[in-house]
């Protein structure tokens, strides 16, 4: 049983230190050398456990996705609060992922796996939820729900991969609860007058 459970501590911590080495520096960047030493292990050991890096990696993701806190899965009912929401998701719970998923981007990492197969469904389900918004009359019939789905997607994760810039036009860290709150107001503000002028025009 005690070995059992330093195994489950060891992987735990190995997943933590990759955690850290992936998010931060990419998958190309990424050493296993690195990892071994922040997580207090030998190399050959992180092999034991992990037949290669991208198996890693499909380890670190597949962890840190359950083991987001609950709120981030209740969507709200309101389409309206729907971009509020995502930001608020992708700035306090994703942030870390955000900026790893934009490293990928830059380093056009085709390697299929299991992670960008999921990003893929996740947005394809969100231009499905503006469809049926579309269908029910609350998204204005001139707007194509894929370009909102990218509209809304670009605004709630651009303050957190372009922090610099950022605050280059505003004077606040993404990272500032202050900046936080009047972007998601600023994102509600939006997201009301584009949907309820349709409702307003339809009652």
């Amino acid at each position: 049983m005690g070995e059992v459970r330093n195994a489950e501590r060891t992987q735990k911590n190995i997943l933590e230190a990759a955690q850290k080495e992936f998010f931060a520096k990419g998958f190309k960047g990424a050493r296993i050398e690195s990892i071994a030493e922040n997580a207090g292990v030998k190399k050959q050991l992180i092999y034991h456990y992990f037949k290669g890096k991208a198996e890693l990696l499909e380890a670190v993701l597949a962890n840190s996705a359950t083991s987001e806190p609950e709120w981030v899965s209740q969507i709200p009912d309101n389409p309206v609060n729907i971009a509020e929401h995502r930001y608020r998701v992708n700035s306090q719970a994703r942030a870390d992922f955000i900026r790893f998923a934009a490293w990928e981007a830059l380093e056009s990492w085709a390697e299929p796996t299991s992670w960008n197969k999921g990003g893929e469904l996740a947005l394809q389900s969100y231009v499905e939820y503006w469809k049926v918004q579309k269908e029910k009359g609350i998204v204005p019939s001139e707007i194509e729900p894929e370009l909102l789905t990218l509209a809304i997607t670009s605004l709630t994760i651009y303050p957190i991969i372009f922090s610099n810039i950022t605050k280059f036009i505003t004077g606040c860290d993404a990272t500032d609860h202050d900046f936080q709150a009047r972007w998601s107001t600023f994102l509600t503000q939006v997201s009301d007058r584009l949907l309820n002028k349709q409702q307003d025009s339809n009652s």
